[in-house]
């Protein structure tokens, strides 16, 4: 499977008319969030492929009417016949808070958007806040595992774990709780972004127990044969 991540920055290559060639064995696109919902809408439209996203902390557009339609257990109707939630006037996939499972590529994928509390704005959280919509999502991973044999593939996540390539200012602090969810949940991604690699050689990759950690800013090409086993079948 090969997925187009995408965070933070907009790139000129998919943001023009050769991204259809460019990225035409691309299976899906997903993106950390601090990206304008029309970069998503002209993807999907021009790859037409899914794009699964969450917010960041800036360019949010359309963030509070998106974040109430958020269930309380957070599964999105439809979701598992792949029916993608999304907005009227603009495509792509709607996961922050949500976790849901894609038919089309037998993928499980999670969304945490947002980054940690630090002047109050949208998309802001605390360390228990944070925790909190992890907790609202437990019956929803309970249920993956009993139905697809393991909660999670894909977490989603703005902000860094902390202690994992994040900064010690409060803006670009990560969350303690994703490094306790990685160790009980064991997602084989956890894919963010929010830290800007001004250097494109700087490391991206990291691994804390079973989950490979991966700053997806700008753009990074994900590939792995083991995910989406079901697809095409």
């Amino acid at each position: 499977m090969k997925i187009l991540c995408i965070s933070d920055a907009t790139d000129t290559l998919i943001y023009s008319s050769v991204a259809p060639e460019l990225y035409r064995d691309v299976d899906c696109v997903i993106s950390a969030g601090d990206l304008p919902l029309r970069y998503y809408d002209y993807i999907q439209t021009m790859l037409k492929k899914d794009v699964w996203y969450v917010y960041g902390n800036h360019n949010l557009e359309e963030f509070g009417r998106m974040m109430k339609g958020t269930s309380r257990d957070g599964f999105m109707r439809g979701v598992d016949v792949h029916e993608p939630h999304t907005l009227p006037a603009f495509g792509g996939c709607f996961v922050d808070g949500k976790c849901v499972y894609d038919k089309n590529h037998d993928l499980i994928i999670m969304g945490l958007g947002g980054s940690m509390l630090y002047n109050n704005g949208d998309s802001q959280y605390t360390e228990r806040q944070m925790q909190w919509r992890i907790n609202r999502l437990v019956p929803r991973l309970m249920y993956n595992k009993k139905r697809y044999g393991r909660a999670l593939d894909i977490l989603i996540t703005h902000a860094p774990p902390r202690g994992m390539g994040d900064g010690e200012d409060l803006c670009h602090k990560g969350f303690d709780c994703f490094l306790q969810f990685m160790e009980k949940y064991k997602p084989r991604y956890l894919l963010h972004g929010h830290v800007h690699l001004d250097d494109i050689n700087a490391p991206r990759v990291s691994e804390f127990c079973d989950t490979k950690v991966i700053n997806i800013y700008k753009n990074y090409i994900l590939e792995d044969d083991t995910l989406g086993k079901s697809y095409g079948n």
